[in-house]
């Protein structure tokens, strides 16, 4: 315990460092008075809008999560399956992997009202948009590992008399792992992001909608405290897929300390 806290500390100390002068500094703006008020507020009072509305993010906060879960649960199962077969038939890989490039050059807020006016204000579109954000880096980071396997590995695997499925199992699935692992810390940090776009064009509930709510009252504290608690969202998010990560690749990470 003695020896992880300073290396912790080490690790993560620049950065806390950092982000204590960019609080001070926009603490010392807006005491100064150099921006007013109602256009930035400082950061005591969007901590003080955190506290007193938490009953009212926490409540649009689940139903945000929720959306980002069911879209992200299917974007990386869909990814899966896409990469699996572009990697086993090459034909595929050439036919769709350039459409999927295309698909990530349209921006989702141009997909988003198309998508409310197909699907209503339900969760379903806002599910199918948070999909089209977040099966893209799941099935490239998977595309990559699946082609960066060592060719003589495949061969003298072949040569044991190993099958198509063996080959995937024991040599492709866990060289993948690492690729597999960064792009999905992506996409969990996608997922949030494509919920509130989503909630932005129309809905009955989520941070988005509670983001629109406090902009036309011009209520900027509330409306920066939701912007925290979408970054806090996106982080804790990405750090359970780090904990994944290291429960399931439990040797690359000790290597690395070595």
């Amino acid at each position: 315990m003695t020896r992880k806290l300073p290396n912790t500390i080490r690790r993560n100390g620049p950065a806390l460092a950092a982000a204590a002068v960019l609080l001070a500094v926009w603490q010392a703006v807006c005491s100064v008075g150099l921006v007013p008020g109602y256009m930035l507020p400082s950061p005591i009072e969007v901590a003080s809008a955190l506290v007193k509305d938490w009953p009212a993010l926490w409540e649009n906060a689940q139903i945000t999560l929720q959306e980002a879960f069911y879209g992200l649960a299917l974007g990386v199962a869909i990814g899966f399956v896409f990469a699996v077969l572009m990697d086993a038939f090459d034909v595929l890989y050439r036919a769709f992997y350039p459409i999927l490039v295309i698909t990530q050059t349209i921006p989702t807020v141009a997909i988003a009202p198309l998508l409310v006016l197909w699907f209503g204000y339900e969760m379903t579109p806002k599910v199918i948009l948070i999909i089209l954000v977040t099966f893209f880096p799941v099935t490239v980071g998977l595309l990559d590992g699946f082609r960066a396997v060592d060719p003589d590995a495949v061969g003298l695997l072949r040569s044991m008399g190993a099958g198509r499925w063996q080959i995937f199992r024991y040599l492709k699935c866990p060289s993948a792992l690492p690729h597999f692992f960064s792009g999905l810390r992506i996409a969990a940090a996608y997922s949030v992001v494509g919920a509130v776009i989503s909630e932005w064009l129309g809905g009955f509930g989520g941070l988005g909608v509670y983001m629109t709510r406090v902009k036309k009252a011009y209520a900027f504290d509330k409306m920066f405290a939701v912007i925290i608690l979408i970054s806090v969202i996106s982080l804790a998010l990405m750090a359970l897929v780090e904990l994944a990560e290291r429960r399931c690749m439990p040797y690359r990470h000790l290597r690395e300390k070595s």
